[in-house]
């Protein structure tokens, strides 16, 4: 009988090998060897006065790739993190008359309708003063490079803030909600990192 039993068992146990045999010994997905070779040869240099630098014949980068392409520095967060602050301070800057803070953030045809404003107000005998009610909110709504190095990006904000303003009528206070596309531009090769109000346009909240 213990015979007869030993044999039953060498039995199952070949059949169980067997199928783990037959499971295991399978090729299941890919395989290493299945992957293509990849080529050891490095990509052909983009000539520097290329407008869009191209990866490929006829395929060029656009928007934010672009843009990092000829400045692998540029990071979409930090500049937005920027941009609020230049706005914030562009904002009080100009409600106070600030021209000569203006002048350094401020792209000349900018700064030249700004000062437009200003000395209109100064005529009236008004000032004006801007407290935030929250911090802007930024958005990133477009990105490009212009001729060899001249990038151009341009910043949605949406900012509440709070206007007091004094003039020969008495004083007023006034909460404001605006909406508005900020574009910024800096030329890549140059050695000074910061960026210039180059345009603003009304947008929809």
């Amino acid at each position: 009988m213990q015979v007869l039993e030993l044999i039953i068992f060498a039995g199952l146990a070949a059949i169980v090998l067997y199928q783990l045999y037959a499971v295991l010994g399978r090729r299941v997905g890919r395989q290493p060897e299945d992957a293509p070779a990849v080529p050891t040869t490095a990509p052909a240099a983009v000539p520097a006065d290329v407008g869009a630098p191209a990866i490929a014949e006829g395929v060029a980068l656009t928007g934010v790739a672009a843009v990092k392409a000829k400045d692998p520095a540029f990071d979409v967060a930090r500049f937005l993190g920027g941009a609020k602050g230049a706005y914030e301070m562009i904002v009080k800057a100009f409600a106070a008359g600030d021209r000569t803070q203006l002048r350094n953030l401020l792209a000349p045809e900018v700064m030249a309708g700004f000062d437009t404003a200003i000395a209109r107000r100064e005529a009236e005998a008004r000032t004006e003063t801007v407290e935030f009610l929250h911090p802007p909110r930024a958005d990133l709504e477009r990105a490009e490079v212009l001729g060899a190095d001249l990038a151009r990006v341009t910043v949605r904000f949406l900012a509440e803030f709070r206007s007091r303003t004094k003039g020969p009528e008495g004083e007023g206070v006034e909460d404001r909600r605006t909406a508005e596309l900020w574009t910024f531009e800096r030329h890549l090769k140059s050695r000074d990192p910061n960026w210039m109000l180059a345009h603003v346009d009304a947008a929809e909240a």
